[in-house]
């Protein structure tokens, strides 16, 4: 695990504006100036709740996560230079951008305001490293609720890294990335890799970012067969998710994250707990015990949200169909079925099995839930660019 410090606020702003300088990126025209990237959103296996920074994105603690298929966002970046008449933007486009010069359509949806603003302010961060002023027009298209808890801005912001850095002409590799997408949401940076990945808190711009499992037990001294394996274990789990609700909740993560990390009495000591919780969770990792990784993982969640529900006031995303979701992964596991229930900021609930055990353990969930919607995800890849050629437009009509 990597030391944490708080840093004041100049020490901040001198790391602020030296995190990811042009000499740490390879850069080079793009002759498009667009790319198209995908990403799948993560499940956290031991929990990110709280920022130890908030301006540098540093967690209080390290966090390990399963990266999942059928859950992501595909993202379209084309940067438009305006004075080569390359690209000129269309007027719509051009109307429905603000005084930030770009525009961001989520799902067919033209979006300003706090969204856009938020996309531009890291897009901006792109513009400085590349050393371009171009504005942008971003397409995303997601097949995971928006503001639901279900990641979504993992994958939004994971995507979003990988499409803007190289349609500007950045080639980073993944740790740099992973450290670019941390700027967006935190748990983007691990949305960078395929299966498990560990985000290291870490203390500064630099010592914060996420890696894959096999890269962490390779570094700890780990033979190549021994990570090897780990990642494999890691490919062959799958995650369900119970949906008990799809819609946008009444309060975002980073504001109950906020007030769970000011508030509440149970934070520090869960802070605390989650170091041991990371250290076991890799061990099982490492042994191939999934009934050793799923009480992790269960103990985890139940502690993350003990944290909110003592806040003041108390943040309580739970519903009534919430509890009998994880009372029906209590009965599953009671009758011999390998299942364990993690829950992000939001009433779903989703629970850790094996691949081989994914398709009994959803079928018996739907027995005992027969009005939810319940679908399993396995193990899915880390982020990607796709054909530059793909027509985003489209899919906005």
């Amino acid at each position: 695990m990597r030391p944490e410090s708080a840093r004041s606020n100049a020490q901040n702003k001198t790391q602020a504006s030296q995190a990811l300088q042009p000499s740490q990126a390879s850069q080079g025209p793009s002759e498009a100036m667009q790319a198209t990237a995908r990403a799948n959103a993560n499940i956290a296996l031991v929990k990110y709740w709280g920022k130890a920074d908030e301006s540098l994105i540093i967690p209080h603690a390290s966090s390990l996560s399963l990266t999942v298929d059928g859950l992501g966002t595909t993202t379209q970046v084309t940067f438009h230079d305006g004075t080569s008449g390359k690209a000129a933007a269309s007027k719509h486009e051009s109307e429905e951008s603000d005084e930030t010069g770009d525009t961001l359509t989520i799902d067919g949806e033209r979006h300003q305001g706090k969204a856009l603003h938020r996309v531009s302010a890291f897009l901006d961060r792109i513009r400085e490293l590349a050393g371009i002023q171009a504005r942008a027009n971003v397409i995303s298209c997601n097949t995971v609720p928006y503001a639901a808890g279900l990641a979504s801005s993992a994958s939004a912001f994971a995507a979003l890294a990988a499409a803007a850095s190289h349609a500007a002409g950045l080639h980073m590799d993944d740790r740099d990335l992973s450290r670019l997408a941390r700027y967006g949401s935190g748990s983007a940076s691990r949305s960078i890799y395929a299966g498990l990945a560990v985000w290291h808190a870490g203390h500064d711009d630099a010592s914060s970012y996420a890696e894959a499992i096999a890269s962490l037990l390779e570094s700890e001294g780990a033979s190549a067969d021994a990570a090897e394996s780990a990642r494999d274990f890691g490919m062959h789990l799958a995650m369900i998710v119970i949906l008990i609700s799809n819609k946008k909740k009444a309060i975002s993560s980073r504001a109950a994250m906020h007030r769970s990390v000011e508030t509440s009495p149970l934070y520090r000591p869960w802070i605390q707990s989650c170091k041991d919780d990371l250290r076991q969770a890799i061990t099982a990792v490492r042994r191939g015990d999934i009934e050793m990784l799923g009480t992790v993982t269960e103990r985890n969640s139940y502690g993350m949200h003990a944290t909110m529900m003592t806040a003041q006031p108390p943040v309580l995303f739970w519903q009534p169909e919430t509890v009998e979701a994880l009372h029906a992964v209590e009965d599953l596991r009671a009758s011999g079925l390998g299942a364990w229930s993690t829950m992000d900021a939001g009433p779903n609930v989703k629970v850790l099995t094996s691949a081989k055990d994914a398709v009994r353990v959803c079928e018996a969930l739907r027995e005992r839930m027969p009005e939810r919607d319940i679908r399993i995800h396995m193990a899915g890849e880390g982020v990607r660019i796709l054909d530059k050629n793909l027509d985003m437009h489209s899919r906005v009509q």
